[in-house]
């Protein structure tokens, strides 16, 4: 397990993620995650979609086409934390990338087989990084061909910026959407420290190096600042979610959420979601809408 790496996506970093399963993944994770020793990992860059080239232990490529559920409708599956990059498809150690929905909404664009798309989403969220290429990926997708997100049960933060790049977005009646705001997180280690009669000195060149270290309170002047960025990020993830669903909510709309989020009946009502259907209606009502019934 690359525990720096999980770290570093999880500390002092913007997050489009449910704030409680912030809190969960910090509870989890935290105690484990600082100051081990680094571990090989696999190559993890994206130009040049590398992912096509990608092959499992046993030689055999990793991604073979766009996924259909059927023969002229594309799925796109996103389930659980969501990161920028990584060579795999579909959920892996509890996470989806976004380099890997990207490669599929490609396909499902260019591949002439494929009449619609089907994004199934169950998500809280996950990365800042990378979340808003992907959702222009999928935009696009959608500009060119009918798309339904089907929430399995939940896209929240940067799951529900996926989703908003869908034509329609159909949220079960216990399923939750919303949670339009950026989180992040930072430990500050430094009473522990005391107790344990430990001194940290930072030696540091440029006055904003040490920044959101661990071992000292974030200064006021610092505070404020990633406070600033923050919404600034928010008032990006508003206006690019009324982008997507224009006409159906502004972004004062989406501001005006604060963050908060939606349960079934109540989502539609916010302009969050189109329809409450259960997830199993919708694969023959969307294939009906696109003529492809037999």
């Amino acid at each position: 397990m690359n525990y720096p790496e999980i770290a570093s996506r999880m500390f002092n970093t913007p997050l489009m993620l449910q704030p409680a399963k912030a809190e969960t993944i910090a509870r989890a994770f935290g105690p484990r995650v600082l100051g081990l020793d680094d571990a090989n990992g696999r190559q993890m860059g994206i130009v040049g979609e590398r992912l096509r080239e990608e092959v499992d232990w046993y030689g055999e490529k990793t991604y073979r086409g766009a996924h259909r559920v059927r023969d002229q409708i594309g799925l796109i599956e996103i389930e659980g934390s969501l990161i920028n990059k990584g060579k795999w498809i579909g959920k892996s150690c509890g996470m989806t990338t976004y380099e890997a929905i990207s490669i599929q909404a490609d396909d499902c664009r260019t591949d002439d087989a494929i009449k619609g798309a089907i994004v199934e989403i169950d998500s809280f969220g996950g990365e800042v990084t990378g979340a808003f290429d992907c959702a222009e990926k999928l935009f696009e997708l959608s500009a060119v061909k009918p798309t339904i997100a089907v929430l399995t049960d939940h896209a929240c933060s940067a799951g529900y910026l996926l989703a908003s790049a869908c034509q329609q977005i159909i949220v079960p009646a216990s399923g939750l959407c919303g949670s339009i705001g950026v989180v992040s997180l930072h430990v500050d280690v430094s009473g522990w420290l005391k107790k344990e009669g430990l001194n940290v000195t930072i030696l540091k060149a440029g006055a904003h190096k040490a920044d959101l270290n661990p071992y000292e309170a974030i200064p006021e002047d610092v505070l404020a600042r990633e406070l600033a960025e923050l919404e600034e990020m928010r008032v990006e993830f508003a206006a690019t979610v009324a982008r997507y669903r224009a006409g159906r909510l502004s972004t004062e709309q989406a501001l005006a959420t604060e963050a908060g989020v939606y349960r079934g009946e109540k989502a539609v009502e916010a302009g969050l979601a189109d329809a409450v259907a259960r997830p199993s209606q919708v694969l023959d009502a969307f294939e009906a809408q696109l003529g492809l019934s037999a």
